[in-house]
């Protein structure tokens, strides 16, 4: 499993839409190939910054299936304006953990 982790940093003021935004656009990601689960925080300290975490089954499902679909341009245009800068996005794997002594 792989986790996407985008820093999204929406222009001041408009918090608002961009939740309501976001709350048709989840439905889009929710509907991809290799989709496991998504969630999404407010910064308490900067209320205009948010996370997104995704939860993908393998890399190439957002990298190549979702940013290459038809959704992807829905997703985009519901979403992209509201952000300055761009995201950063990152993906994320597991690693091995020596297990605790009792």
């Amino acid at each position: 499993m792989i986790l996407e982790v985008a820093i999204l940093n929406v222009i001041p003021g408009q918090e608002a839409d961009f939740e309501a935004a976001f709350a048709k656009a989840q439905a889009i990601i929710a509907s991809q190939r290799g989709y496991i689960s998504h969630d999404v925080r407010r910064c308490m300290e900067q209320m205009n910054r948010y996370v997104l975490l995704v939860n993908w089954e393998t890399l190439e499902d957002h990298t190549e299936g979702f940013r290459q679909s038809e959704g992807y341009l829905e997703w985009k245009a519901l979403l992209h304006h509201f952000y300055d800068p761009f995201p950063t996005v990152e993906h994320y794997e597991s690693v091995k953990t020596l297990q605790s002594i009792p």
